[in-house]
């Protein structure tokens, strides 16, 4: 099942640095088909997002935009127990980036005010996937964090949204939907049509085609990321449970045949416990065929030799999720800096941060974490500067800025100082 590799054999190094650039993602194989795509929407607008959805999903749309008032009716079909479940994983959610929530900041140094203000933007489109799966948890992770980011217009992108995903967008506060997927709801949502507004920033996770589609428009609107394959490093020591172990890893792997399911272990044995326990249990799992294929693939363990080298390896993977199952997972993480979500400890499984723990699950994938962040608030606003300076403080500085114009060779930057004496 898992493939091994054990420090200090042969190979070891080798793929532990093939591994760490899992996310060269190969979009230029489908880079042309995605511009043919893109370009359809800008210039034919609602007409192309009906002929590609013909195309690519075989059925004719009613709508492009649903009417709020059926999209809001349809959701209201989603059984109560299921619209309960949404509204207490959306207060969750809501609850933690509540404290990302930035207020901006003014102080006076000298005569010269400053500061920083931070509003939201005016609209965002959330992208929830609806391929091998639908997620109402993705509608909640991304709108969520819109919402309470203060963004007026929300609007999600999904294809065939059912009464389940409808009342995820509801009680996340989204106030559109679109009936689109794939890389012509990106055009849609970057480009705008007859029936779409565009947007300011396009975020969400899809496959390799939405992908492509937002950083070719990326620019024009801004985006989250790029987002690759699912992927969980679960690091074990042998006081973990290995049937618990590999539930964690199986956890990913049903998501995608892509997905990566990653292990590291301080011992032989325990790498052995988890591999078999693995084996048992995807013989009943209901998603056997994608979690196999996923194991067999993508699916490693690295056996270390101690917890320092534990934590080197988890540090140069820089997994979307990482599991630290081990005893005193905080002092193990403060040896690794780059992860999207660390979950510490032999209780907490990546499932809870999947769904309603309440930091959002749209992370950094394929090593991403090294220099990017979990979706939040942050990520649904602007910053802008402001200046200030009283008749003292610019003639106080008018040497030092008219000096430093002169030394870059701008004379009009010295002289609109200068005016100002």
């Amino acid at each position: 099942m898992l493939t091994f590799h054990v420090q200090g054999e042969a190979g070891y190094e080798d793929a532990l640095a093939q591994l760490a650039r899992r996310g060269d993602a190969d979009l230029e194989r489908v880079e042309e088909s995605v511009r043919a795509i893109l370009a359809a929407v800008r210039d034919r607008g609602d007409e192309a997002i009906r002929e590609l959805t013909e195309k690519f999903e075989q059925r004719r749309q009613e709508h492009v935009r649903l009417p709020e008032a059926l999209w809001r009716a349809q959701a209201k079909e989603a059984p109560a127990e299921v619209r309960e479940a949404l509204a207490a994983a959306a207060e969750r959610i809501r609850r933690y980036h509540e404290h990302q929530r930035e207020p901006g900041f003014r102080y006076e140094e000298e005569g010269v005010e400053l500061g920083q203000r931070v509003l939201p933007v005016k609209a965002a489109g959330v992208y929830a996937p609806g391929g091998k799966a639908r997620y109402p948890s993705t509608v909640l992770m991304t709108a969520v964090p819109a919402a309470v980011a203060g963004v007026p217009r929300i609007v999600l992108a999904t294809p065939r949204p059912t009464p389940e995903i409808l009342a995820a967008a509801e009680v996340a506060g989204v106030t559109e939907v679109i009936d689109a997927g794939g890389a012509q709801a990106i055009g849609a949502l970057a480009y705008g049509t007859a029936s779409v507004g565009r947007v300011d920033k396009i975020v969400g996770p899809g496959n390799l085609y939405v992908a492509c589609a937002k950083r070719l428009v990326f620019g024009l609107v801004d985006i989250d990321s790029i987002a690759g394959p699912s992927e969980i490093l679960v690091v074990a020591d042998d006081a973990a449970d290995p049937e618990v172990v590999a539930a964690d890893l199986l956890s990913q792997a049903e998501h995608d045949e892509d997905a990566y399911p990653l292990l590291v272990t301080l011992s032989r044995a325990q790498a052995e416990a988890v591999d078999a326990a693995v084996a048992r249990q995807l013989a009943d799992l209901p998603r056997e065929a994608i979690a196999r294929q996923s194991v067999e693939d993508n699916g490693h363990c690295f056996v270390v030799e101690d917890r320092a080298e534990a934590a080197r390896v988890a540090d140069a993977l820089a997994a979307e999720h990482l599991n630290l199952s081990v005893e005193d997972p905080d002092a193990m993480l403060e040896g690794i800096g780059a992860v999207g979500a660390a979950f510490l400890g032999y209780h907490t499984p990546e499932a809870a941060g999947d769904y309603a723990a309440g930091p959002s699950h749209v992370l950094p994938t394929g090593g991403a974490a090294r220099f990017a962040s979990p979706l939040g608030v942050y990520d649904f606003v602007v910053r802008t500067s402001l200046i200030r300076y009283s008749k003292e403080a610019i003639r106080a500085q008018a040497d030092l800025l008219e000096g430093l114009a002169r030394l870059e060779g701008l004379e009009a930057h010295a002289r609109a100082v200068k005016a100002r004496r």
